[in-house]
């Protein structure tokens, strides 16, 4: 049993508590999960998602500072940012950024690791990228993005034999789907 697997997922499931409720602490969580999860990740092989706990970390503060103190545009100066629908210009170019990020992963897994799964560990990665820049613009979007990254984890930590893990992203994605409804109903148009 690895009970830092077991110390992530429950700092996951605080993690997605506080995602749901628009809770600028789980940028605080965001950055102990993901230094937990280095090392789980490490230890199975799965070098990108090892790799995308680093920028959660980074992303995390990044989110703090940006929810923390709101912008001129959509929030007055002290206040948290709102959430807001993501344009419509944006879906093409962060399809597109997806899909050239997996290819770029997936290429330096193959290259120059011992991955077993370098390409489905590039999407995973390179969907939870965009999800997470998402998340820290407050996108009601982004709950869509970690629903495909979700399922798609769930079943990649399921064939590395992560159990906890694999459940704990399908419990996720089935979340998720409430977040979304949820962040609907509270984003301003």
């Amino acid at each position: 049993m690895n009970y830092l697997e077991i110390i992530g997922v429950l700092l996951g499931l605080l993690y997605l508590y506080l995602e749901y409720r628009a809770s600028t602490w789980l940028w605080i969580v965001g950055v102990i999960m993901p230094a937990i999860y280095i090392i789980v990740y490490y230890e199975a092989g799965l070098y990108a998602d090892m790799g995308i706990s680093a920028y959660y970390i980074l992303a995390s503060v990044y989110g703090f500072i940006v929810w923390w103190r709101g912008t001129r545009r959509d929030a007055p100066s002290d206040e948290e940012r709102r959430i807001i629908s993501m344009p419509k210009s944006y879906y093409l170019p962060l399809c597109l950024l997806t899909a050239a990020l997996t290819m770029v992963i997936g290429y330096v897994l193959v290259r120059f690791t011992d991955s077993t799964v370098p390409w489905a560990d590039g999407f995973t990665t390179a969907v939870s990228v965009v999800a997470m820049w998402m998340l820290a613009r407050k996108f009601t979007q982004q709950w869509l993005a970690w629903i495909i990254a979700d399922v798609a984890c769930g079943i990649l930590y399921f064939y590395k034999e992560l159990w906890f893990t694999g459940g704990l992203y399908l419990l996720y994605s089935v979340i998720a789907y409430f977040g979304y409804k949820r962040w609907q109903k509270l984003s301003i148009r």
